[in-house]
């Protein structure tokens, strides 16, 4: 019963944050943790190999164990483990515009003849972005409500982007410099559903309101870039530099072993 109390008490968090907890804790828990383990295994080394020597090799063991984690981290992917990440891929509406020809991005003034058409099952891909920016979302009590600059329906169920003739196209995103990929783009068509639409009848677009193209940007975002600039980097960075200190003391070493074993020149008498 202790051990469920403890671990119902950890889910639930911390109830009144202040400056002492977490901010000033979390600090001294961080501190005295490197303290514990990294400085017990220092002084460990130290008593058999000497202060200096013994840094030295705990500073490569700690860094080249940084590596490998982070190394794992890099090339885990979907295996299970739950590195530092950053972003994740997704759409994003960035405008909405009467034609595509009155885009302010150049790339998708001519995607009706050079981008591809997207079918219908297609859409489901980009539906949920459109959701995000069209239709206006409900702060939650305490929390400030999120900008969205492009609402103007109640519910997702208030605009159709499946109807007769309608048009949907992708431009962009081809690899580039082998690294690197091109802007890529998506436009939709949508129109306002008819409120005056038959119950059990398919929805219809208000014939009152003009369709309009929702223009979408498609963020490659970052998955791995926190681990690669945060901890693999460094990590190796600091692995190489205790690897020098080591073949330095052992360059010092054999030129303090060579001078004992030189002979010491003697006056002639």
């Amino acid at each position: 019963m202790t051990v469920a109390g403890l671990l119902v008490l950890a889910s639930e968090g911390i109830k009144h944050p202040n400056l002492w907890n977490p901010t000033i804790l979390g600090v001294l828990v961080t501190l005295a943790a490197i303290g514990l383990f990294c400085g017990s295994v220092y002084l460990l080394l130290s008593t058999n190999l000497g202060g200096r020597l013994g840094f030295l090799v705990a500073a490569a063991a700690l860094t080249g164990f940084m590596v490998l984690l982070s190394a794992l981290w890099f090339t885990s992917g979907n295996s299970g483990i739950d590195p530092p990440h950053g972003r994740s891929p997704a759409w994003k509406v960035v405008e909405v515009v009467n034609s595509p020809q009155e885009s302010k991005f150049t790339d998708v003034h001519n995607i009706e003849e050079d981008g591809a058409a997207v079918p219908t099952e297609g859409l489901a891909n980009l539906r949920p972005a459109m959701d995000a920016a069209l239709v206006t979302v409900t702060p939650v009590e305490g929390e400030a409500a999120p900008e969205q600059p492009f609402a103007k329906f109640g519910a997702a169920l208030d605009y159709l982007t499946e109807f007769e003739g309608f048009q949907t196209w992708i431009i962009g995103g081809e690899t580039k410099n082998l690294f690197w990929h091109s802007p890529k783009y998506a436009v939709v068509q949508f129109c306002p559903k008819d409120p005056n639409s038959p119950v059990g009848a398919a929805p219809q677009c208000d014939p009152l309101e003009d369709k309009q193209y929702a223009v979408l940007s498609f963020d490659y975002g970052s998955l791995r870039q926190p681990v690669v600039f945060q901890f693999l980097i460094p990590s190796i960075l600091l692995f190489v530099l205790s690897l020098l200190g080591l073949h330095w003391y052992e360059l010092d070493a054999r030129k303090r072993k060579r001078e004992g074993l030189a002979p010491v020149p003697t006056s002639e008498s």
